[in-house]
């Protein structure tokens, strides 16, 4: 016990930077103390007193704010990080060297007794805040589950999962390479990438109506016999703790600027409709100013 103490304060120390001391780690983290707690708790439930186990339990739940029932099996060197609001079931099963940050469930879908009802993380595993991982599978060795997220299926080992329900990136089930995710739906006419400075942008050039010269027939038609402006490849999302990603767009921005970029489609299908008129002999009048989508996206931005 006095070596698995050890280990725990030693790995609290390696993983959290604003631990300082052993004596600060033994007296104010309160996810050290629900490990210790749980770990009586869990020698008195397999010792089959049951009542007596999950009283100490909630005790610790208590004192800690952390519910770890005494049937689940935690490994070595295990962190939980803050710890407030962690909730752990009884088949939960959790391996050596997890980091496990608040608010996170490992749960259960299914209320048959003697089942695997919550999940079981391997190695390494890091889960981030407000997590919630339910059912009796298992996520392997190395995964990272990102803050907020809701993983109902497996999770290969080394990869991320993220969202709600959660889906996996940056890694490849047949070669277990880290791979790109492709473009989501609806990301049509913006870019969240690096090299966009993080600010989605239209992708449709501003078009004059009517205007000679200004319309190239080649990518116009390619744009009308697809209906929509070419995607832009973005970044996929990545693993987050705290559910901070500055890679994150806001959900209103994103709508505005695939407003914007339907906009610029339709405005480039009337100029090709007025050059097809004007080509027949007739005049159209053009509008005072011309529909600049990268003027709108830039004010949007801003």
């Amino acid at each position: 016990m006095l070596n698995n103490l050890r280990e725990d304060i030693a790995c609290i120390l390696e993983r959290d930077p604003a631990a300082r001391s052993k004596l600060e780690v033994i007296t104010c983290y309160p996810g050290l103390h629900a490990i210790m707690i749980h770990r009586a708790a869990h020698w008195l439930w397999a010792a089959g007193f049951l009542w007596l186990g999950r009283f100490v339990s909630h005790i610790g739940r208590m004192l800690t704010g952390i519910e770890i029932h005494p049937g689940a099996q935690i490994g070595r060197r295990v962190f939980i990080d803050h710890g407030f609001g962690v909730v752990v079931g009884e088949t939960a099963e959790i391996g050596d060297d997890c980091t496990i940050y608040q608010g996170v469930t490992l749960g259960g879908t299914r209320l048959y007794k003697g089942a695997k009802r919550h999940p079981t993380l391997g190695k390494g595993v890091v889960v981030g805040a407000g997590a919630q991982i339910l059912g009796g599978f298992t996520v392997g060795d190395g995964a990272r589950i990102g803050s907020n997220a809701v993983v109902i299926k497996p999770v290969p080992a080394g990869a991320t999962a993220v969202g709600n329900p959660a889906r996996i990136i940056g890694h490849d089930e047949t070669t277990g390479a880290e791979t790109p995710e492709s473009p989501p739906a609806g990301s049509v006419g913006r870019s969240d990438s690096p090299a966009a400075g993080g600010r989605p942008a239209s992708v449709v050039p501003p078009i004059t109506p009517c205007e000679q010269g200004a319309l190239d027939a080649t990518p116009l038609q390619a744009l009308l016999s697809k209906g929509a402006a070419p995607a832009v490849i973005q970044e996929p999302g990545t693993f987050t703790a705290y559910a901070v990603d500055p890679g994150a767009s806001d959900p209103l921005l994103r709508v505005l600027h695939e407003l914007i970029a339907h906009t610029a489609q339709q405005d480039a299908r009337i100029a090709n409709l007025c050059q097809a008129v004007e080509a027949l002999g007739s005049r159209v009048e053009t509008p005072a100013e011309p529909f600049d989508a990268q003027r709108l996206s830039k004010l949007v931005d801003e």
